[in-house]
C-alpha cells in the first residue's frame, strides 16, 4: 500500500480543513515546500496535493506553492483541486506533476477524463468525494446525483490510474477511516483505489490492509501526521507489511 502525504494549500499556506470547511481552516506551515521536503526526509515515496482555492473558484489558484513544491522535491507528486480542461492537465503535467486528479469534471464531463486518460496513460486519477452517499463538486460545495460506485463505474476499462475516494463527514476529524465504504468501491470496479479521510492511527492502515475483497492500493494521511497521531516511521513500516 501506497502512503500519501497531504498538503492542502489555502491562500498559499498547507492548512488541514474540518469536513471541507474553508472556514475551518488550520494552518500548519507557512511554506509548502518545506512542508513537502519534510514529508520527503521521513520517507514518503508520494506527495498528494490539492488546491482548495483552486477546487472552489474552477481554476488553479496556487499555482506559484505548487511550483515551488515541485522544484523542492523529487518524489512523485499528485495534484487536484480546479484543473477542468484538458489544458489544465496539459499544463500540470509538463510542469512536473505526476497524476493529475480530477473530481468535479468526472461528474459533469466525464467524456473530458476519459480523453485525458488516453493522452495521459497512468498519469489521471478520479476523485471520489462522498457526503451523505452523494458525490461532492465544486470544492465539496455542492451535491450531485450520483453514488461512489456510479461515479466510478464511468471510467473503468478509460486508463484511469486510480480512484481517490473520500468520506467527507471524516475527513480532517480524525474519526477512524470508513473502511466499509471503502472497500465497498474497491470490490465494484477494477480501478485501484485509495482511501482519504479519517485515517486516524496506524490502526486504521492496519484495517485497510486487513479487510477482505480487493486490495486497497493506498492511503492519504492529512491531520494524523501534522497532529502526531500517526508516526511516519510506523505508519510506512504497517503499510509495507
Amino acid at each position: 500500500m501506497i502512503l500519501y502525504p497531504a498538503i492542502d494549500l489555502k491562500d498559499g499556506q498547507c492548512v488541514r480543513l474540518l469536513h471541507g470547511d474553508m472556514e475551518k481552516a488550520t494552518v500548519f506551515n507557512n511554506s509548502p515546500a518545506d512542508q513537502a521536503q519534510r514529508f520527503v526526509k521521513d520517507g514518503f515515496s508520494w506527495l498528494h496535493v490539492v488546491d482548495l482555492n483552486g477546487a472552489i473558484e474552477g481554476k488553479s489558484v496556487n499555482t506559484a506553492a505548487v511550483e515551488q513544491i515541485l522544484e523542492s522535491i523529487s518524489i512523485p507528486v499528485q495534484l487536484g483541486g480546479g484543473i477542468r480542461t484538458l489544458e489544465g492537465v496539459e499544463a500540470w503535467i509538463e510542469a512536473g506533476v505526476s497524476r493529475v486528479i480530477l473530481g468535479t469534471v468526472a461528474v459533469h464531463d466525464p467524456e473530458l477524463v476519459k480523453k485525458a486518460a488516453r493522452l495521459w496513460p497512468e498519469q489521471i486519477a478520479v476523485a471520489v468525494d462522498v457526503r451523505d452517499g452523494k458525490v461532492a463538486v465544486d470544492g465539496w460545495t455542492g451535491l450531485s446525483d450520483l453514488s461512489a460506485i456510479d461515479l466510478s463505474r464511468r471510467f473503468e476499462d478509460a486508463g484511469v490510474a486510480a480512484l481517490i475516494i473520500t468520506d467527507i463527514s471524516r475527513d480532517g476529524a480524525l474519526t477512524g477511516v470508513n473502511v466499509e465504504g471503502v472497500g465497498e468501491l474497491a470490490d465494484a470496479v477494477s480501478i485501484p483505489v485509495i482511501a482519504s479521510g479519517g485515517v486516524a492511527a496506524v490502526a486504521d492502515i492496519e484495517r485497510l490492509k486487513a479487510r477482505k475483497g480487493v486490495e486497497i492500493a493506498g492511503a492519504i494521511l492529512g491531520r494524523s501526521l501534522y497532529a502526531g497521531t500517526i508516526k511516519p516511521a510506523e505508519a510506512l513500516i504497517a503499510a509495507a507489511a
